[in-house]
């Protein structure tokens, strides 16, 4: 009888586990939806402050976690570099931007120690696509087909026209034309619109995925990046908004932002003082500058839009609420005046907006754009260096949450191997393999404030930057002397206390130091600016 009872409780137990494996085996692996915007500051989606309207992102926001603290590289190469690898730019070979300049560290490309997150995710069986910009090599060996993705449709470089693909900038042979996969694939739509365009290629990439394999989707949208090029309805749409001028705009973020509960009330917002108040602009000078932020808001709206686009998509599937859906951008709100930078290509003197403008909004608008914080594009300061941070997935994720503790974009891929069970391969088509370097903010979900014990440390040009705990340092080339921020009392970088606080710069110049050496920083010098042909006037 006993040996009777013994022989059933086995076979239960073994049909338990066998319906439990089956059941594992069946269930479908997450889908993941990395979604990044281009040269989008702190304050310009609705759910961290702005006026402007984006009710698809809003919605993640609503139904996920936002981050008050999320940190990218300050720049755009550089930052799609950590995204993709999980590597600081520099361990990746993009020190600089995709450009050689000779030295390791410099290359200009990614190299093939560093995985991408396309080579890792379809190492673990997924279909891996990417539409947008890639930004980290332009040889064909170094094109996102030969770094692990399954499709591409995009382009090549830094920047491309939003109408067509004749160039606006100096560049590489082929670097604004559009690519689908390895080949060039010409614009043949009288309305084709970028923008619309990535996210109409992204669909026809979902829609062709093999029943039961997850996707892992990279939209590297370029909007809302110079140059200012919008649709006119959308256009329409913001016309007379800004009239209010820069001042008022940034009091009116400022104040959202308060009740959202994403800053503090006691923060001191920097003003560029070099920037003319709004009062003092001529009437003439107004309109012009009013139509320039129109435009920039109608390309975060139409953004938005092609968002929403593919969330309808994935929700009328049944696939939404299986899809980790991130949002974020890759640097602060950009400063530069392109109309007058040395690599533009102004092809006709088109009105702001159309397709022979070549105009962008440049820091009287960018300091709104990051309201609170200082800074823009390129810089190591808050304003450079942080970003909107949104993750949507019902299951875990919860929903209307703020997450006060901090992260960076090397943290990434770590969090989405965490998440889906991918492992980072021991070896890869012979090559050594530089293991991510980012911690996984999975336990951020449930925790009120992560704490990320490890520094985070930035560099671009000289210009360098180091968070520690609550702390901040700065340093500027050619001064190379350390600022230092209290970020719990002090975000808005507004009190340098590097006097008050030896012993800290002393501990953070040793961070900076050991980061350098493990991460192939070269020390930023005239030959180095040489090297770069980026003079200090860019």
């Amino acid at each position: 009888m006993k040996n009777s009872n013994c022989i059933h409780i086995w076979l239960l137990l073994s049909l338990l586990v066998i319906g439990t494996m089956a059941s594992a085996q069946n269930k479908q692996q997450p889908n993941i939806l990395l979604i990044m915007a281009d040269d989008m500051g702190f304050s310009d989606i609705g759910s961290y402050g702005s006026e402007i309207h984006t009710p698809n992102i809003d919605r993640l926001a609503a139904e996920g976690t936002s981050f008050k603290r999320f940190y990218n590289n300050a720049i755009c190469a550089p930052s799609r570099a950590s995204l993709l690898t999980g590597q600081y730019p520099h361990k990746a070979g993009i020190g600089f931007f995709n450009k050689d300049l000779g030295i390791k560290g410099y290359e200009g490309y990614l190299n093939k120690e560093s995985l991408t997150l396309g080579e890792v995710f379809k190492n673990g069986g997924y279909a891996t696509y990417m539409s947008g910009k890639w930004h980290v090599g332009n040889d064909k060996e170094h094109w996102p087909l030969q770094r692990g993705f399954d499709k591409f449709y995009g382009f090549l470089d830094g920047a491309h026209s939003f109408w067509d693909d004749k160039p606006i900038m100096l560049g590489p042979p082929n670097s604004t034309k559009m690519f689908l996969n390895n080949e060039i694939a010409p614009i043949e739509s009288e309305d084709f619109y970028l923008t619309d365009a990535l996210t109409d290629k992204a669909l026809d990439f979902l829609k062709e995925t093999p029943k039961k394999q997850p996707f892992f989707m990279y939209m590297a949208y370029n909007s809302p990046h110079w140059p200012l090029h919008a649709k006119p309805e959308d256009i329409e749409r913001y016309k007379g908004k800004y009239g209010i001028g820069w001042d008022s705009l940034r009091l009116a973020r400022f104040e959202r932002l308060k009740k959202l509960g994403l800053v503090n009330s006691d923060w001191n917002p920097v003003k560029d003082n070099s920037l003319t108040p709004w009062k003092k602009m001529t009437y003439d000078e107004k309109i012009v500058w009013e139509k320039k932020m129109e435009v920039y808001a109608a390309m975060v709206d139409n953004l938005d839009q092609n968002i929403g686009r593919l969330l309808e998509y994935l929700e009328s599937t049944g696939q939404l609420d299986n899809t980790l859906v991130i949002f974020l951008s890759d640097n602060g709100a950009e400063d530069w005046d392109f109309s007058k930078h040395p690599i533009s290509i102004n092809r006709s003197n088109g009105t702001v907006g159309t397709v022979g403008s070549n105009e962008s909004y440049t820091k009287n608008w960018a300091q709104a754009s990051n309201m609170p914080l200082r800074s823009y594009k390129s810089s190591p300061y808050e304003g450079g260096t942080s970003t909107p941070f949104i993750m949507r997935y019902p299951k875990s994720v919860p929903a209307g949450k703020i997450q006060k503790g901090g992260a960076h974009i090397v943290d990434i891929m770590p969090t989405l191997m965490e998440f889906t069970g991918v492992k980072y391969p021991k070896d890869y088509e012979g090559h050594d393999i530089n293991a991510p370097v980012g911690l996984s903010f999975m336990d951020a979900m449930v925790q009120a404030e992560w704490k990320r014990e490890k520094p985070i440390c930035f560099e671009w040009s000289g210009k360098r930057g180091v968070w520690y705990k609550n702390w901040k340092a700065v340093s500027l080339y050619p001064e190379n002397v350390w600022q230092l921020y209290d970020l719990d009392a002090d975000r808005t970088e507004s009190m340098d206390v590097a006097k008050e606080h030896p012993e800290v710069l002393e501990k953070i110049d040793q961070i900076y130091n050991e980061w350098a050496a493990q991460n192939q920083v070269a020390t930023w010098s005239e030959e180095m600016i040489k090297r770069s042909g980026f003079t200090k006037k860019n």
